[in-house]
């Protein structure tokens, strides 16, 4: 094009200004008047681009690429964004994850099946116990072992509580990003009230490493029911509080309608599970359609809408807290008594008590210690509902106390493969919005 408008520029023009110029009056000597022709530069602009015009279709020029991430405030971790942007409109998005790839499924077929509950609490690190959880019931499948009645039921309570924790930093960091600073403030100190659940359950409040494969470390200990039914309580006025700072907020609600939409077959398409699954109106929830660890006895709603957009992932979100409240007020009211682990097991260690007191408890001890658990051969995968979506854990075992194969499914990993469809079309000022209302977290998406 540089060539071709150099080339105009040197033509003859139609259009030109002509100067009159009268040299100075000498004696002796006649007037001269001397004749100068200027070009009209706003005219043979003009020209060179009309001649352009006609001649492509290219009326933009060069896109412009544009790393965000995967040091960005708005990625929500180590992701990295390559757009090509038209002006401010995206033209095409890649997401580029793996900055944070430690190679846990690798790390599992290297220890024993306990040893690994650490690391699944760095999958989805903002609701740790409901990856506990996850691990525990897929290896206590392979076993074929059921736990006991309040195991599970303590089981349950952990995983609504972390879907709170989860939900309530979603929120909160979504809203931030989009301008309401408040909620944060106060999602965040539910969140804070969680942690000190998980402190006086577990004894830590972030990496918990709570399950066992066959049970959980302890009983809840005295006093923790209280504290649990006061969190409840409490966390439900601060619900509809954030509800009425930003249900009609009207920054927040043309940041958030119509932005990111997710059709139905499209959230079906890409593998999508959870709430972002639900917001584009698939009524899909494990808790239901696949029952696990006793959730067919409590009474709660899914929640469902069908816009797909920012604003209804808001909504659901919002909704499933609630209804973790009321599933955890049921687990506390029907609470069994009894053992929270596996009477009698072989490959369960036995009470410290007994181990200090009996030789054979002591080598039963040593064995379980060494070797782990003797899981039989085959191949099981289960999967929970939890707060990023659908987490499974495929094993394969050929026997003993190591799994052969380990693979886990993330919910994050396939939640964010949309975003290279998603994207395209949207401003770049709509990206925190709609990485916001995924909630993705990049430690389970990296693995």
């Amino acid at each position: 094009m540089v060539a071709e408008v150099c080339e105009f520029f040197h033509k003859p023009l139609a259009k030109s200004l002509t100067l009159r110029v009268s040299s100075p009056r000498k004696s002796g000597m006649s007037n001269n008047i001397q004749e100068i022709e200027a070009p009209d530069a706003i005219a043979s602009a003009a020209r060179a681009m009309d001649h352009y015009h006609s001649e492509t279709d290219d009326l933009v020029g060069e896109r412009m690429v544009l790393n965000m991430g995967p040091s960005h405030p708005a990625t929500h971790g180590v992701l990295r964004l390559i757009l090509e942007l038209n002006g401010e409109i995206i033209h095409s998005a890649d997401p580029d994850v793996g900055y944070l790839h430690r190679g846990d499924e690798k790390i599992a077929e290297n220890m024993h099946y306990n040893q690994f509950v650490p690391y699944t609490d760095r999958l989805d690190y903002l609701a740790p116990l409901a990856n506990n959880v996850a691990y525990a019931c897929a290896v206590e499948k392979l076993m074929g072992w059921t736990l006991p009645p309040r195991g599970q039921a303590l089981r349950v309570l952990c995983c609504e509580l972390a879907r709170i924790s989860s939900h309530m930093l979603g929120v909160g960091v979504c809203a931030m990003d989009v301008g309401a600073m408040t909620v944060f403030l106060y999602t965040f100190t539910e969140r804070e009230k969680v942690y000190n659940l998980c402190e006086q359950l577990t004894g830590a409040r972030f990496t918990t490493s709570y399950t066992r494969v066959g049970g959980q470390i302890r009983d809840m200990p005295p006093g923790f029911e209280a504290s649990v039914r006061t969190f409840l309580d409490e966390c439900l006025v601060t619900i509809g509080e954030i509800s009425k700072l930003l249900d009609k907020n009207k920054i927040f609600i043309d940041r958030m309608i119509n932005v990111g939409v997710i059709s139905r077959e499209s959230a079906i398409a890409w593998g999508m599970t959870g709430p972002n699954l639900r917001a584009s109106g698939v009524a899909r929830d494990l808790r239901k359609d696949s029952p696990y660890l006793g959730y067919e006895k409590y009474q709660f709603d899914v929640p469902i809408a069908d816009e797909g957009d920012c604003y209804a992932r808001y909504q659901v979100r919002m909704e499933e807290m609630r209804q973790s409240i009321l599933i955890c007020r049921q687990v506390l009211d029907i609470m069994p008594e009894g053992p929270v682990n596996l009477a009698d097991s072989k490959s369960m260690l036995p009470d410290k008590e007994r181990v200090m007191m009996s030789m054979e408890e002591l080598i039963h001890h040593f064995i379980v210690s060494t070797q782990g658990i003797n899981a039989p051969a085959g191949e099981v995968y289960f999967a929970a509902e939890n707060p990023k979506g659908e987490l499974g854990f495929f094993i394969h075992s050929k026997g003993g106390g190591v799994p052969y194969r380990l693979k886990i499914r993330s919910p994050s990993f396939c939640n964010l493969s949309i975003t290279s469809k998603l994207l395209p079309g949207h401003m770049v000022s709509d990206i925190p919005a709609i990485l916001g209302s995924l909630d993705f977290v990049m430690g389970e998406c990296d693995r």
